[in-house]
């Protein structure tokens, strides 16, 4: 690619083959109507391209920011959803937020500025969000886990210091990753070490895949001990109220762990491709793959409100009171089970 090419409006550094290979749609304008062409090996032709893997990011940052800003509106504007748990809630649907605005930014930046500078705020945003989206998971696993350890004394000021802390931690922690495209470390200078993603570094990239990996065997490890907890629970109440196994809370129970286990192996089924794709792979590989593993990647900010936030009764109450004014009797009458863990 040489240095006076335009600035690639994509996520993947393209293929340099791809202006003499790739079939690509152009404008032309008359003076009736405007038609869509192809041309191939056009000299003109990347200057029109829109990449449809750009389009669907695009499309996904929408719904993305629409979802979860629903429901940071909701958590703000409700004083009794204040709880360390509605916290970090919140403060995951914030992070979701933001980048589904960077995933749309980008495209619009890319496509309309071109500039370095631009793609490089975008980019730097969009790895400070799912950073902190991912913390946020975190903080959530522990909260969890201390809500059930600690159960007689979670609800103090202790426990909301140390959300609070939590909090700061993982936005300072965010914030300094999304800025290291901005402040230097990026493949603009240099394509050669680029990553799959540009203008991330290849070692940038190795950093925050390998972190992933960390938190997830962390979280992994969390969501053990949270169900060996609630099953211990179960078994005691059990003991004590001489229940069967066929009885209604024997149900729930195992329920509640089934959505241990549909919220860790979802949150595996987005991003392990693309960890594990980041780490082998280099800007060599054609840019369909990291489309193909960066796109359900994106997948899960938009899953993230079905579970914690949507799930939750006492949202769903805000909710139903914001759109309607009104709580169905179903809604106000459901009682909390272990399937809400």
């Amino acid at each position: 690619m040489s240095e006076a090419s335009p600035v690639t409006p994509s996520w993947a550094t393209l293929d340099p083959t791809w202006d003499s290979q790739a079939t690509q749609w152009v404008v032309k304008e008359n003076a009736t109507a405007e038609t869509f062409t192809p041309t191939a090996g056009s000299p003109d032709a990347s200057d029109w391209l829109v990449n449809p893997w750009d389009v669907v990011l695009c499309t996904s940052g929408a719904l993305i920011a629409c979802e979860n800003g629903l429901v940071v509106l909701v958590i703000w504007q409700n004083p009794a959803l204040r709880a360390p748990m509605f916290l970090l809630i919140g403060s995951l649907a914030l992070a979701d937020l933001l980048a589904g605005l960077g995933l749309v930014l980008h495209f619009f930046f890319a496509y309309l500025l071109r500039s370095d500078s631009a793609q490089l705020l975008t980019v730097g945003l969009v790895v400070a969000s799912f950073s902190a989206s991912i913390f946020s998971l975190l903080a959530i696993t522990i909260d969890r886990y201390l809500s059930l350890y600690y159960a007689l004394t979670y609800n103090s000021e202790r426990t909301l210091t140390f959300t609070y802390t939590m909090l700061v931690l993982l936005w300072g922690v965010s914030l300094c990753l999304g800025l290291l495209p901005v402040t230097g470390v990026n493949c603009l200078a240099v394509e050669s070490t680029c990553s799959v993603v540009r203008p991330l570094t290849k070692n940038n990239v190795a950093v925050l895949s390998v972190s992933f990996l960390l938190l997830f065997g962390l979280m992994l490890q969390l969501y053990v001990q949270i169900c060996k907890i609630v099953l211990h629970h179960a078994h005691q109440i059990a003991l004590q109220h001489h229940f069967l196994a066929a009885t209604p809370h024997y149900v729930t129970t195992r329920k509640g762990v089934s959505t241990l286990a549909l919220i860790l192996g979802t949150f595996a089924a987005c991003w392990m491709p693309f960890t594990v794709y980041s780490l082998v792979a280099d800007y060599t590989y054609p840019p369909l793959y990291t489309y193909a593993t960066l796109v359900p990647a994106t997948y899960n900010s938009i899953i993230n409100p079905l579970i914690y936030a949507f799930r939750n009764q006492e949202i769903q109450r805000a909710l139903w009171l914001a759109c309607c004014g009104c709580i169905p009797a179903s809604v106000a009458q459901r009682a909390r089970t272990p399937s809400d863990v």
